[in-house]
C-alpha cells in the first residue's frame, strides 16, 4: 500500500513527514480481539512411551473431542527438563473445582492408557487468538492454532496506511480540528467533526459541538450525520445559527444525491419508511472520542470507519465500551484512534 516514486516538496506526504508533532493510527479492536487470553483447567498426561503418541492422539481425540476447542493441539513438547518424558497430551477439560484424577477415572474404556503416565491439570486457552498478541500468550500455556489477520496485524504495527493515506487522514483531522477551533470561539464545546467519501476523498459534512440547554444532543457526531441528512433532503436541525456547520453535496456521479438510497453490500435492508442509511460507505474524523450516544447513531446511520485524535473519559469507542465491534448489534463499522492526537488533546483538556 506504499506510494511509489519520490514526493514532490511542498506536497501534503512531504508535510507529514516534516511535522513537528508525528502520530501514529492505531486500530481499536473488538474486546475478544484486545482483552487477555482466557484460561481453562484441562487434565493432560505425560506420554512416556512416544511409540504410542499416534494411536493415544487418535484414540483420545475420538473418544475426548473439544469441539468448542478446535484450536487446541492434542500434544506438546514436555517443558520441564527435569522430567523424562518427551511429550504430554491434552486429555480432556476440567471443571474449575477439579482435584487429581486418575487415568482411569478419566479415561472411557475406548482408549487404551498404555503409554501415559500419572495427569496433571493445566491451563489452556479456552478460545482461538485472534491476535498475534493474544497468539503469543497462549502457547505459553498450551500449543494453539493462529489463523492470523494480517490487515490487523498490520494495523497494530501502524503500518496499514501508507504515507498518502496518512497525508490525506491529516487533511481531514485538521478541518475538523479548525471546526472545534470556531466552536471554542463562539463559546461552544471544542469537538469538531467532518464527514468523507473516502472513494473522492470529498468532504461532505463538517460541524462542531452546537450543545445548549434548548439543544443537550447536538454532539459534533449527531450535527455531522443530521448535515448529511438533511443534504439527503431530510435531517431534523436547523443549524443556521452555526455557519461553520456545512454540508456540501460530491461532484461525482456514484455519491448520494437528495432522496436517493445507497444500498448496503450485505442483506440489511433499509427501514420500512424507506430512509436511506445516511452514511453508509462515509468516515468520520472527529477530535474527541464519541460518547454512548453518538456511537449508537453512527451504529444507526451505518459509517464505514470512524477516526479520533483524543480519547474521552466517557468515551464509547474504545474508552470505556466498543460499540463499534459488538457482534449483537446489527451494524459494525471499524474505529482508528491517534490522528493528530495531540493537537485534539489541546482542543478539550478533560480528555
Amino acid at each position: 500500500m506504499e506510494p511509489h516514486g519520490k514526493e514532490e516538496a511542498g506536497s501534503p506526504e512531504q508535510e507529514l513527514l516534516s511535522s513537528p508533532s508525528p502520530w501514529r493510527v492505531l486500530p481499536i479492536l473488538s474486546e475478544q480481539q484486545s482483552g487477555p487470553v482466557e484460561l481453562v483447567p484441562a487434565y493432560a498426561a505425560p506420554v512416556l512411551d512416544p511409540r504410542q503418541t499416534s494411536r493415544l492422539v487418535r484414540e483420545v481425540s475420538a473418544a475426548l473431542p473439544l469441539p468448542a476447542q478446535p484450536h487446541l493441539k492434542r500434544v506438546r513438547p514436555n517443558l520441564d527438563a527435569s522430567l523424562p518424558h518427551a511429550l504430554e497430551l491434552l486429555l480432556c477439560l476440567a471443571g474449575d473445582d477439579s482435584g487429581t484424577c486418575t487415568l482411569s477415572e478419566l479415561l472411557p474404556p475406548a482408549v487404551d492408557p498404555h503409554g501415559l503416565g500419572p495427569p496433571f491439570l493445566v491451563p489452556v486457552p479456552a478460545r482461538p487468538p485472534l491476535t498475534r498478541a493474544q497468539f503469543e500468550a497462549a502457547r505459553a500455556h498450551w500449543p494453539s492454532t493462529f489463523h492470523e489477520d494480517k490487515q490487523v496485524t498490520r494495523a497494530l504495527a501502524g503500518r496499514l496506511f501508507s504515507t498518502q493515506e496518512r497525508a490525506r487522514m491529516q487533511g481531514h483531522m485538521q478541518q475538523a480540528v479548525r471546526a472545534a477551533q470556531r466552536a471554542a470561539a463562539r463559546g461552544l464545546r471544542a469537538v469538531g467533526a467532518v464527514v468523507v467519501d473516502p472513494g473522492s476523498g470529498h468532504v461532505l459534512a463538517t460541524g462542531h459541538d452546537c450543545c445548549s440547554a434548548a439543544t443537550p444532543l447536538l454532539h459534533a457526531t449527531m450535527v455531522c450525520i443530521d448535515l448529511v441528512a438533511q443534504g439527503q433532503g431530510r435531517g431534523a436541525h436547523d443549524l443556521g445559527p452555526h455557519p461553520a456547520c456545512s454540508f456540501a453535496l460530491a461532484a461525482a456521479p456514484q455519491a448520494i444525491r437528495p432522496g436517493t438510497v445507497r444500498k448496503l453490500d450485505c442483506c440489511d435492508k433499509d427501514g420500512e419508511d424507506g430512509l436511506p442509511y445516511v452514511c453508509t460507505g462515509y468516515d468520520l474524523y472527529v477530535t474527541r472520542e464519541p460518547c454512548v450516544m453518538c456511537a449508537m447513531a453512527l451504529v444507526h446511520a451505518r459509517i464505514r470507519r470512524v477516526f479520533y485524535g483524543a480519547p474521552s473519559p466517557d468515551g464509547a469507542l474504545g474508552t470505556h465500551f466498543r460499540l463499534h465491534a459488538r457482534p449483537d448489534l446489527n451494524h459494525r463499522f471499524q474505529v482508528f484512534r491517534g490522528v493528530l492526537e495531540d493537537q485534539c488533546r489541546r482542543l478539550d483538556p478533560d480528555t
